[in-house]
């Protein structure tokens, strides 16, 4: 029997919004979550390599304290190490990227000095904070975060490394990867598609970043095993949602539902209300045809506008470490370059320059000795088309030519993401891009029809990360737009919502 009047809810996607939303709802009929894949989790992803486990999308915990809910859900579920409990960790105002222990090699085969380094760091960092003082300005000096950053270093270029010429090319090209690491965090090609006004707008949480041992996938899983048996249909990929209809059951012609969520495998479910949750990449590429009638102008225009990037890892595993045990992250820099010039355009001959460098997965009792390179752009989607003894021989190289050991022993195994060539996906996750603004993340957020009036009111309702103004590209961005979506129908269904245990 439906209860609550039978409204009957789908959602389309299982990730953590999904998910997030299926755990807050109350007062419905009936419940389907719809994940084209064949595990829940979305952009959460855990694998096992090597010997233990590796994040093939989310990889921390950014900001774990007790205004993010994604720290208190895995702390509710017991998913969390002793580390992250610690209160001072919480309050530690990190910015998002807390620096570890690292050493810096430059394509010349050397490690670099680590004061050279920091001092490249801390003034691109200083002009990175200076970005926030435009938020809600009129008129930006220019368009975008790259261009600005350029024209701040051209105004010091002469004071770099002390007026000399050779420290100044090395402070150049150590900003050029802090560039890259940027559009890595954005998730973008280059930050030159990064709108410079509305960057301020995101929120960095405060806490030291932590990971989940026993793999961010336990967060999703969890989430999962609390929902009644047969909410979440797995390989249940949707090709059209029909809106604004009137369909009925066969055999029941009491009733009418206003929207009709066709899948793949010619399975139809029809609902009241359906919460989309699917990736902006996905939106992107296929709103036009999703979507029947087509979604309202506006909407459309909002997803056009906003950015979503890819940003991959490439993980190596290696008999034996050739690093130190201290060493957290191995950076990499190209003394060639410069913020200043533009980037080779050919991506065959040069993909690999776009890699920030090799995080060290802690501790190497528990995953063996694995390096975890990023790499964000259309660099990171030319990877994708590679084999993986393309991206091992080349990685072997680099690593060969970095450390100045023409013998160094090549890594063992090699798995790396392809978020650009996922299906359901197509990207990594969103950032306000040139010619868009927050507006446009309230818009995608809005739910339909537009008109408040309407009899049959909230039909597609819309969550994801990309859909939160100020945690967008997050984890508890997406966990917190599943809520907000569930409270909207809980609202309208007249319902107390659920007291949060957390």
């Amino acid at each position: 029997m439906e209860e609550g009047g039978g409204r009957r809810v789908v959602a389309v996607g299982a990730g953590l919004a999904g998910l997030g939303a299926a755990q807050r709802l109350r007062g419905h009929g009936s419940l389907r979550l719809l994940e084209a894949a064949a595990r829940a989790g979305g952009r959460v992803c855990t694998r096992p390599f090597a010997s233990g486990l590796v994040e093939m999308g989310a990889h921390w915990i950014h900001g774990p304290s007790p205004g993010n809910p994604v720290f208190r859900l895995a702390t509710h579920y017991g998913l969390l190490g002793p580390e992250a409990a610690r209160e001072e960790n919480q309050q530690l105002e990190a910015g998002g990227h807390p620096p570890l222990p690292s050493i810096t090699y430059s394509s010349s085969g050397r490690a670099l000095n680590t004061q050279a380094v920091s001092k490249a760091r801390d003034l691109f960092d200083a002009l990175l904070t200076s970005t926030r003082a435009f938020r809600g300005s009129e008129e930006p000096p220019v368009p975008s975060v790259g261009q600005y950053l350029r024209a701040e270093i051209s105004r010091r270029v002469s004071a770099l490394g002390g007026g000399e010429e050779d420290a100044r090319r090395l402070q150049l090209a150590i900003l050029a990867t802090c560039l890259k690491l940027e559009c890595c965090i954005s998730g973008t090609h280059s930050m030159d598609l990064v709108a410079l006004e509305p960057f301020g707008e995101y929120v960095s949480l405060p806490g030291l970043d932590c990971t989940f041992p026993g793999g961010y996938s336990s967060l999703p899983h969890h989430m999962l095993s609390a929902l009644p048996e047969g909410t979440v249909l797995l390989n249940k990929a949707v090709r059209t949602i029909r809106w604004r209809g009137s369909f009925r059951e066969e055999g029941d012609e009491t009733r009418d539902f206003p929207v009709r969520v066709e899948c793949e495998d010619g399975d139809a479910f029809l609902a009241d209300h359906v919460i989309i949750t699917v990736p902006l990449g996905f939106l992107k590429e296929h709103h036009q045809h999703f979507f029947q009638p087509p979604l309202p102008e506006r909407k459309a225009e909002a997803i056009h506008r906003l950015g979503f990037g890819t940003n991959n890892k490439i993980f190596l595993e290696f008999e034996q470490p050739f690093w130190e045990p201290q060493q957290q992250l191995l950076e990499v820099v190209w003394e060639d370059e410069s913020p200043l010039e533009e980037p080779s355009a050919d991506l065959e001959a040069n993909w690999f320059k776009k890699l920030i460098g090799f995080l060290v997965l802690q501790p190497p009792e528990q995953h063996g000795h694995v390096l975890c390179g990023f790499i964000a752009g259309k660099e990171s989607e030319y990877m994708e088309t590679l084999s993986d003894a393309e991206v091992l021989s080349t990685m072997t190289s680099i690593l060969r030519m970095l450390t100045g050991n023409p013998d160094l022993p090549g890594p063992r195994s090699v798995l790396r993401s392809q978020w650009h060539s996922a299906p359901y996906t197509r990207g990594s996750y969103s950032y306000v891009a040139v010619g868009s603004s927050g507006d446009d993340i309230d818009v995608l957020a809005q739910p339909l029809p537009d008109d408040p009036e309407d009899p049959r009111p909230l039909q597609l309702l819309f969550a994801g990360e990309a859909t939160h103004r100020t945690f967008y590209s997050t984890t508890h961005g997406a966990l917190l737009s599943g809520w907000r979506e569930a409270e909207r129908l809980n609202q309208l269904f007249g319902v107390p919502s659920p007291v949060p245990q957390l």
